[in-house]
């Protein structure tokens, strides 16, 4: 059965790794991201040459009305949704040290990052437990893409780790929530990752990889995550639900 994806922010970045990977398994995906469709109109042709179909949805998954329109485009499109990977994230636009954090700042990275996943997965949950109820064979699970900032404190942008923490008891709440149905949730945990979210510090983590920061001598790269999200997908990790899959090259194991 060909498994039909939304990725909130699978347009670029981590999101793209993401949808190259489950395109090439034959996945219907459904992308989400803020750019108008006509922005976008490379990589979605780029997701279709690998064997998909693709559509793509335009809309801030932290506004109740684009998270609407989103479902009822994809649920149009496909009948159904069988995965949902959470991946659309946002840092603070001026990054501040934690005493002078602004309200507008944390309000927008929550409301992109976290209340807005956790809105959108419950109304996830609710069709892909209907769907399973109509067809057992339906297999259906639901990813999370947080951050090492989820237990790593970073004091100049504490929203995004509050939020990537949050993101993590999410994953925990919805599998103990949504395990009588066989609906997995799983927590994909990507360290430093090269993509246009981090490019304006990579050459300082540059330095600290250099220097021994992670156990793996490099960045990591989007297709890491997505090889990762596509082994969860095809349902590699059974009796593994509410788990966290750590990306991060071994940065966060404890070394003396």
């Amino acid at each position: 059965m060909i498994k039909n994806v939304l990725i909130t922010g699978g347009s670029r970045g981590i999101g793209l790794g993401i949808a190259k990977e489950l395109a090439r398994m034959g996945c219907n995906l459904a992308i989400n991201g803020m750019r108008s469709a006509d922005r976008v109109l490379d990589v979605v042709q780029e997701l279709k040459n690998l064997g998909s179909e693709v559509i793509y949805c335009q809309g801030d998954v932290s506004s109740v009305a684009d998270r609407k329109r989103i479902m009822e485009t994809v649920l149009s499109t496909f009948g159904r949704l069988d995965v949902l990977v959470n991946n659309a994230g946002v840092g603070p636009e001026r990054r501040t040290d934690l005493l002078e954090t602004t309200e507008e700042s944390y309000n927008r990275v929550m409301g992109i990052n976290l209340q807005g996943p956790f809105f959108l997965t419950q109304t996830v949950a609710a069709n892909m437990i209907a769907s399973k109820s109509a067809n057992k064979e339906v297999e259906a699970c639901i990813i999370n893409i947080s951050s090492m900032s989820a237990t790593h404190a970073s004091i100049n942008r504490g929203e995004y780790c509050l939020s990537k923490a949050g993101m993590s008891m999410m994953t925990k709440l919805f599998a103990a929530r949504l395990g009588e149905y066989g609906i997995p949730v799983y927590e994909v945990r990507p360290g430093i990752i090269e993509t246009d979210m981090t490019s304006g510090v990579l050459q300082k983590y540059q330095k600290l990889i250099d220097e021994g920061l992670t156990i793996e001598p490099r960045l990591g790269r989007p297709e890491d995550v997505g090889r990762a999200v596509a082994a969860l997908v095809k349902g590699d990790f059974p009796y593994a639900t509410g788990q966290v899959v750590m990306i991060d090259g071994g940065l966060t194991i404890p070394r003396l």
